[in-house]
């Protein structure tokens, strides 16, 4: 088997390990209710950042902004920065961190131990189970996301049984019919749809997108035809698939953890790189982390 069909199947182990060891350091280090909390990431990252900080900032726990890492720049207050690199080598979160004024928490989110990131944080929560040999992410990111939910209060009771039901259900359409994807989040979900339309791009070479969900009537719709799929994650409204039926689209849904649902577009992603005769596991142009020269 692949690597990443591997780590794709191992994510409900993984989340249950990260839940069960490491839920109370996340409380601390993640929570800090009352704080001014910004998140830095790239890439998945990035999108695992923008879906934390609405998790926070929804649970009532403070203001929570969440940011490229190559964009930051230090001129908002914050009490905590939190940089999620499964590495700890990206060039920009580490030239961000570098940024943070002094008297700023920094704290890495990472997966392996004794990286550059180490020396730029004051600490570290190391998910080194939920590292990937793949350079195309999938299980770091989720038991990231895990990990932050129950760190917030958020009972996750249901979310491994969800994640082995998204591995044996049947995916969202035939691959062979499929040209295009549209994937559509609300709330934190908005990040996952990004981090889905991600994984068939890298995986698939395949032309995906992702929005807000109220806003794919604004625009996207135009591009969509009998050959496309309109992914929507739960709480999207359910009238958007009668959008998507109207331009010819499928449309999926189910009520599966949004998590779990991130699981089977995991999957629908590999299943589409295999019809197009791609190997995900070593995806066009990419490496495991981006790291730039100096010059």
């Amino acid at each position: 088997m692949k690597h990443t069909s591997e780590e794709i199947a191992s994510q409900p182990a993984v989340w249950e390990q990260a839940l069960t060891q490491l839920t109370e350091v996340a409380r601390a280090e993640l929570a800090a209710p009352g704080e001014r909390v910004l998140l830095l990431g790239c890439g998945t990252s990035w999108f695992v950042a923008q879906s934390i900080a609405e998790l926070r900032e929804s649970a009532g726990l403070g203001e929570t902004d969440a940011v490229c890492a190559s964009e930051y720049r230090p001129r908002r207050r914050y009490d905590r920065v939190v940089a999620v690199s499964r590495s700890g080598t990206s060039t920009e979160v580490l030239d961000a961190l570098r940024q943070v004024p002094e008297s700023t928490r920094r704290v890495a989110i990472t997966a392996v131990a004794g990286m550059p990131i180490d020396t730029l944080s004051d600490a570290r929560i190391l998910l080194d189970f939920a590292d990937e040999r793949s350079v195309v992410q999938t299980r770091f990111p989720t038991t990231v996301l895990a990990l932050a939910r129950a760190a917030f209060g958020e009972d996750l009771t249901h979310l491994v049984a969800d994640g082995r039901a998204a591995l044996a259900a049947p995916l969202p359409a035939d691959p062979a019919k499929i040209e295009h994807l549209v994937f559509l989040g609300t709330g934190w979900t908005v990040g996952l749809a990004h981090e889905a339309a991600l994984k068939v791009r890298e995986s698939a070479q395949a032309y995906s997108e992702s929005y807000p969900a109220m806003d794919f009537r604004h625009g996207p719709v135009a591009v969509a035809t009998e050959r496309s799929l309109i992914f929507s994650y739960r709480g999207v409204p359910a009238g958007l698939d009668d959008v998507g039926r109207a331009a010819g689209a499928t449309t999926y849904r189910d009520e599966l953890d949004p998590l779990a649902q991130l699981v089977l577009a995991q999957r629908f992603a590999i299943a589409l790189a295999a019809h197009r005769g791609l190997d995900p596991d070593t995806p066009r142009l990419l490496t495991r982390s981006v790291v730039l020269d100096a010059a």
